[in-house]
């Protein structure tokens, strides 16, 4: 599996989830591509990162291991509008790279009609109806086929462990994890 990965992100995606993704990924030695709508980007309480490159910059056609998208409600409205992202999204679902969404980011894969009925996700509990998704699960974390999901900020360390054993192995996520003080 390809070693890089693409964090997109937009006004109002939630920071913890965002910057947790990050820095675990790059503790496990995985390349992250950090994607945003413009040079500086405002997040959902009010942290402003400055992303990597453009999201417009990265090529449709791009082959990522993982394409993770954060939460927060405004963020993830943001990435449901941009044609962009969607394509680059679906070229990389049909490479069978992960595609991976925490909190309400499960809604841009629904709403893009992205996934089918028989993958398993979860979210964060208040778009589940929103999500109109048959197959759900209220664990913290999902792993169903290519897809990862899981529920919200307080789950983004297990998440972001879960991607990096996927794309490496338990070790590496042991290390990521033994490296922050945390039992994984």
């Amino acid at each position: 599996m390809e070693k890089s990965v693409l964090v997109p992100i937009a006004h109002g995606s939630e920071e913890l989830e965002t910057v947790t993704i990050i820095d675990l990924l790059r503790r496990a030695d995985i390349k992250v591509t950090v994607a945003g709508e413009n040079d500086m980007v405002t997040f959902s309480r009010g942290v402003k990162i400055i992303p990597d490159i453009l999201l417009a910059e990265v090529p449709e056609y791009e082959n990522f291991g993982a394409i993770i998208l954060p939460g927060g409600g405004q963020g993830v409205d943001n990435f449901i509008e941009d044609d962009h992202l969607l394509k680059i999204v679906k070229y990389n679902i049909r490479k069978n790279n992960l595609i991976c969404a925490i909190c309400a980011a499960p809604l841009f894969l629904t709403h893009h009609n992205l996934i089918d009925e028989s993958v398993m996700i979860t979210s964060f509990p208040e778009v589940r109806e929103e999500l109109n998704h048959k197959n759900y699960s209220e664990d913290d974390v999902v792993v169903s086929s290519n897809y990862i999901t899981s529920r919200g900020a307080g789950t983004a360390i297990d998440f972001t462990l879960r991607i990096i054993g996927t794309m490496t192995n338990l070790e590496t996520a042991q290390r990521v994890a033994k490296e922050i003080c945390y039992k994984y």
